[in-house]
């Protein structure tokens, strides 16, 4: 499950009943049918990416070299009034974090490694939570413990 060659890495039910509570999300834009959160999704044959995103939207993308176009359709879907909440690795050294994430509502560092899906090992990565809204709020930065 950790290997480069897997892009995909299922979001930790309690972290998403966690922000479902706060958010209430109505769409997954990037899921399949055995992984989706919201009742509303688009599987990679309908490619998210190609979609319009309305509402109030979950994203955990596939963290491959892809990672970078996702982050930028969930900025740009919040210019138009979209919200959407992101569960990325915290890549601060990117370009897409910096053009993106970094004009983001929020970020929410989460202190300690995920265990993603069913998984014991923690990943090898660490994570952040990236909210994006039209909201016109200064971008606030904080830590989420496990």
């Amino acid at each position: 499950m950790f290997s480069s060659k897997n892009t995909t890495w299922e979001t930790p039910q309690w972290l998403f009943n966690q922000l479902d509570k706060e958010f209430n999300f109505e769409l997954d834009v990037c899921a399949t049918d055995d992984n989706a959160k919201c009742s509303k999704y688009f599987t990679p044959q309908e490619n998210g990416l190609k979609q319009k995103w309305e509402g109030i939207c979950w994203m955990n993308p596939p963290y491959g070299r892809e990672i970078g176009a996702w982050v930028k359709k969930a900025y740009e879907s919040s210019l138009e009034g979209a919200t959407v909440v992101c569960l990325l690795p915290a890549r601060t050294d990117t370009k897409w974090w910096h053009e993106y994430c970094m004009k983001a509502s929020e970020i929410r560092f989460i202190k300690g490694r995920l265990k993603f899906g069913n998984s014991k090992n923690s990943a090898p990565f660490p994570s952040a939570i990236v909210v994006f809204s039209n909201t016109q709020k200064k971008l606030e930065v904080s830590t989420l413990a496990l």
